[in-house]
């Protein structure tokens, strides 16, 4: 039944050769399982890109949820946590998972970095890694708003007042960020929107990119 199917989606749609491109993949020597260190340091960005896809999962159904308004958010992420089927652990992996991926992906930055993997052809790629560091810290940073308690307010009451002691541009990135001149409604919704919406829209493009020179250069050589 399920080899009908294929077959019947194949015919139509000419899959087996893309899949057959993206599983025939040849792994280099020095990322073999059987060299258990050499492959270890080479999953790092696998690993990163696991917990991200589990991000997204589980931030998708805590936005089912979840209010983003001054008066229910902190009540709303209450409710998940105390009433919804499963709702504290798909929040703790949540959670977790935000500081888990960052310090995955800066052990996967290590890595290309000591392997000299950032060299040509390989530089715009590093590049794109960057900006994909950078992203999966702002999502850090507008998510820690969203819960709307006390330690969630007063640190982004500190973000935005480093973002002004920015030479020039600072008041207006401020204003920016919090929506106004003081953290409030505007800066949750904002925060929000930005969390769900833009910043994930920026994720995907820079990882479609960073997956398609990964596989025109190839995996960097061994350590």
């Amino acid at each position: 039944m399920i080899k009908r199917t294929y077959d019947w989606i194949d015919e139509r749609l000419n899959v087996t050769p893309l899949w057959r491109d993206l599983a025939d993949h040849d792994v280099p020597a020095h990322v073999n399982p059987a060299n258990k260190m050499s492959s270890f340091v080479y999953c790092f960005g696998g690993l990163t890109f696991l917990i991200i896809v589990t991000q997204i999962l589980s931030g998708m159904f805590l936005s089912m949820y979840y209010v983003p308004d001054i008066n229910n958010a902190y009540y709303s992420v209450k409710y998940i946590t105390d009433q919804v089927l499963l709702g504290q652990v798909v929040r703790g992996m949540h959670f977790w998972g935000a500081s888990l991926v960052i310090i995955m992906m800066f052990l996967h930055m290590l890595r290309v970095f000591f392997t000299g993997a950032y060299k040509a052809p390989r530089e715009l790629n590093w590049v794109v890694g960057v900006l994909i560091f950078v992203v999966v810290l702002a999502f850090g940073f507008t998510g820690y708003l969203l819960p709307w308690d006390q330690k969630a307010y007063w640190a982004t009451s500190v973000g935005a007042n480093l973002a002004s002691a920015v030479p020039f541009i600072g008041p207006y990135l401020k204003i920016l960020l919090a929506g106004g001149s003081t953290i409030g409604a505007l800066t949750l919704t904002r925060f929000f929107a930005i969390h769900v919406f833009f910043l994930p829209a920026a994720l995907l493009v820079l990882l479609g990119l960073h997956f398609i020179m990964i596989r025109k250069a190839g995996i960097a050589g061994p350590m």
